[in-house]
């Protein structure tokens, strides 16, 4: 069949236009992460907006990271404001993260604390930041393992972080089997989770010492007040990275009016206190932990 060349070519359909046109406003979105968590990100981190953020577009209807500065330019949504802060939290954890900590905590720090709590019978402890939870649910199975006498004292393990979604993992108790698989020794496993397919629920022998609750560190209103709330430890690591050197130190001035005087504080591996003047470092068992003082 000859061909019929004077037929007018097949037009394509025309694609629908890029979008954004315009190079997307990063630092809008720098600056309301700031405002509402004190992170501060560097231009060089903008790329991790797309992939962080990227299920918070499909939850709204959005494509674009532009829509949705778009949508937040249009009207103040504190809730979507949060939201946007805590997708870009990071939330890198797991049980008995950096051993050293706890293994101080059960050898040589906690057998004094004990000792001198013994007329109150109370111990607190707070794990700032707590993200899943494996940090205070790491701290429980140390207790209840290593210090039955407490069996009967008023033990509280308070958890509290930025973002509700990690909260309310926390709060449920149960990991993934790759999550179990992180530092967690398996005599652990059989005695303080049950076993649900690929799931690990907390039983509640270490579930009721710990309490989980949304707060933000840096806002005005901090999750605890002194001289109501007192903690003999306080884990505050790998927090403030990402904070400026005034936050920090506002941070931290904070944890120490609510640091028991003989109490306890566990930073990241690279974390200082921002104001040295108030806290002793201590060096021991390959790791520092630091002691409130008074200023001179």
């Amino acid at each position: 069949m000859p061909l019929n060349l004077s037929a007018k070519p097949f037009a394509a359909p025309h694609a629908p236009p890029a979008f954004p046109s315009a190079p997307v406003d990063y630092s809008y979105l720098r600056q309301l992460v700031y405002e509402q968590s004190q992170n501060v990100l560097d231009p060089s981190r903008d790329y991790l907006f797309e992939t962080r953020l990227a299920k918070l577009l499909r939850n709204h209807g959005l494509s674009h990271v532009e829509e949705l500065i778009q949508l937040l330019r249009l009207k103040r949504d504190p809730t979507l404001e949060r939201s946007v802060a805590e997708a870009m939290t990071i939330n890198e954890t797991s049980f008995f993260r950096d051993s050293r900590p706890f293994e101080l905590l059960r050898g040589e720090l906690l057998p004094p604390l004990i000792e001198k709590r013994a007329m109150m019978r109370s111990l607190r402890i707070w794990s700032a930041a707590c993200s899943t939870g494996q940090e205070a649910f790491s701290t429980g199975m140390l207790l209840l393992e290593h210090f039955p006498q407490l069996a009967h004292w008023n033990v509280r393990i308070e958890g509290t972080d930025i973002s509700n979604e990690v909260v309310h993992r926390c709060q449920s108790g149960t990991y993934h089997r790759i999550e179990m698989n992180r530092g967690l020794p398996a005599r652990n496993i059989v005695r303080f989770f049950d076993h649900h397919g690929e799931d690990w629920t907390v039983k509640p022998e270490l579930k009721k010492l710990c309490n989980f609750r949304q707060a933000n560190l840096c806002g005005n209103q901090p999750p605890f007040s002194p001289p109501i709330d007192r903690f003999d430890v306080i884990f505050l690591r790998n927090v403030m990275l990402y904070f400026s050197q005034e936050t920090r130190k506002k941070l931290l001035a904070h944890i120490h009016r609510l640091l028991a005087a003989d109490g306890v504080l566990f930073l990241g591996s690279s974390e200082q206190p921002a104001d040295p003047s108030i806290w002793t470092p201590v060096l021991a068992g390959g790791t520092c932990y630091y002691r409130p003082r008074q200023p001179s």
